[in-house]
């Protein structure tokens, strides 16, 4: 079962992270939302954050994790929300079990192929060799010589953990990911429809969803509404939380 954090009373609400992330990354705007009625459940998706581990790792199998979820909790009718690789798990799931999910919401990614392109990041990780003990500051120090951006190394070190004492481990299972990487980056198939309402939002300095993208994105949910958060990147919900928090709420609320 899937590790989460349930706050709140009202409609359930589902929240997923994103390629290396965990529920951790959204407990800020998580309270926000609780105050708005909502009954939230931020998850940590399998071989994310304190979710379990396995070989399999693709979106068939997440998405079937967070039903099974769903079952588990007795929740009938949810919203839902993912950002990036979560959010390819949120239209995968509001395609495929569109009687459970009321309304979509996806952040900065398209249901399009994505070229792989985390190889820095990953042979970043792949370089620490947690076998000689090293301390906090050793880890960064090798992040950060394939890793240069301060933010993008801060969101990946928060995965670090004491496994035991004087033990660091990441909390991610990153041989699954080394063994499928190609499993991130893969299309919506074609014939999938979630004719509910639905909420794009990008970021606009962010590359991951193009103008040229927005007919494709229709043809699998029609009922689209795309919205753009100026001068933010791809970690939009971070960058301007403000203006995230208020389009998504005014959202769910219509």
């Amino acid at each position: 079962m899937l590790y989460s954090k349930i706050e709140g009373e009202g409609k359930p609400f589902i929240i997923m992270h994103g390629f290396l992330g965990m529920s951790d990354n959204w407990k800020t705007l998580a309270g926000q939302y609780v105050e708005s009625g909502f009954q939230v459940h931020i998850l940590d998706l399998r071989n994310h954050g304190r979710s379990f581990h396995s070989d399999e790792w693709s979106y068939e199998a997440m998405v079937q994790d967070v039903y099974e979820y769903c079952q588990a909790n007795n929740l009938g009718r949810i919203d839902i929300l993912g950002h990036s690789m979560g959010g390819k798990v949120a239209m995968l799931f509001a395609t495929t079990h569109p009687e459970m999910v009321d309304k979509l919401i996806v952040a900065d990614i398209g249901p399009k192929f994505y070229k792989q392109h985390h190889e820095d990041i990953l042979a970043g990780l792949n370089a620490v060799d947690f076998s000689v003990k090293p301390s906090r500051n050793d880890v960064e120090e090798i992040v950060s010589q394939y890793v240069s951006d301060l933010g993008t190394r801060q969101f990946l070190l928060k995965n670090l953990y004491w496994k035991e004492q004087g033990q660091l481990a990441f909390r991610f299972n990153l041989t699954a990911f080394n063994n499928n990487l190609d499993a991130i980056g893969k299309p919506l198939p074609d014939n999938l429809v979630f004719d509910k309402p639905t909420l794009f939002i990008r970021g606009g300095n962010s590359g991951y969803i193009q103008d040229s993208d927005v007919e494709s994105i229709r043809q699998h949910f029609p009922n689209l509404k795309l919205e753009t958060i100026p001068n933010a990147g791809h970690w939009l919900h971070a960058e301007n939380p403000k203006m995230f928090f208020e389009l998504t709420t005014e959202f769910l609320k219509e």
